[in-house]
């Protein structure tokens, strides 16, 4: 398995302008490595202690992203090098986030999770929940969070027409947002939608982020 040439074949088949994070959960070092010495550096975690051992081992200049649902009790544990978080689904998670950014001295990006799904595992907010959160005082004491955009995670189905509505309605979600809330705000800029089976049509919606795991690193390690 190459996973070099899967990254150059993925990257020359999307637009220039959608970036690529490469999951490289459960997956050993020396495959993040081999990505790594292709020229590629952002790579998505979602189990923290598995994050933080890799984060530890690999090289420095890593982008890396927590891209699955994040416990605030774990934060902590990341908060000193994550540089997205992709997966922010409540008001009480971004205000830990804010904290242990305090703490650390940094201003942590995020991106709120909106409910697209019709599963009801899939974690996030509502937009009514995130209008009433951006409207609030509260919200704007948070100083070492950066809101860049949004999440969302389609329902896991074959129903294409299904998921093409999903991205299409975050995608009208972000354009409210931007045009009400963050109009001035160069850095609200992302929508991380689609992954290995659904990318495609996420990008045509208007996704800028992909989260692609099994394309190139193959089935996944359990």
């Amino acid at each position: 398995m190459n996973i070099s040439q899967n990254i150059k074949n993925f990257i020359e088949d999307i637009p220039g302008h959608v970036k690529l994070v490469a999951i490289s959960k459960t997956k050993p070092e020396k495959d993040i490595l081999e990505a790594y010495n292709s020229g590629h550096k952002i790579f998505g975690e979602n189990r923290v202690q598995e994050f933080v051992k890799k984060y530890e081992e690999l090289p420095k200049d890593i982008e890396w992203h927590m891209v699955g649902h994040l416990q605030s009790n774990k934060v902590k544990y990341i908060a000193s090098f994550v540089h997205l978080i992709h997966a922010v689904d409540s008001y009480r998670l971004l205000k830990i986030i804010n904290k242990e950014a305090i703490t650390n001295g940094r201003i942590i990006g995020c991106l709120l999770q909106i409910h697209i799904a019709r599963e009801e595992t899939k974690f996030g907010f509502s937009m009514d929940e995130v209008i009433e959160m951006l409207k609030s005082t509260e919200f704007r004491e948070l100083k070492n969070v950066q809101i860049t955009g949004l999440m969302g995670m389609a329902t896991f189905s074959d129903d294409e027409e299904l998921i093409r509505s999903e991205f299409k309605y975050l995608k009208n979600c972000y354009n409210e947002l931007k045009n009400t809330y963050f109009n001035n705000c160069p850095f609200f800029k992302e929508i991380s939608m689609g992954m290995s089976g659904d990318y495609k049509i996420a990008i045509e919606e208007g996704s800028t982020m992909v989260r692609i795991g099994s394309i190139i690193f193959g089935v996944r390690n359990h």
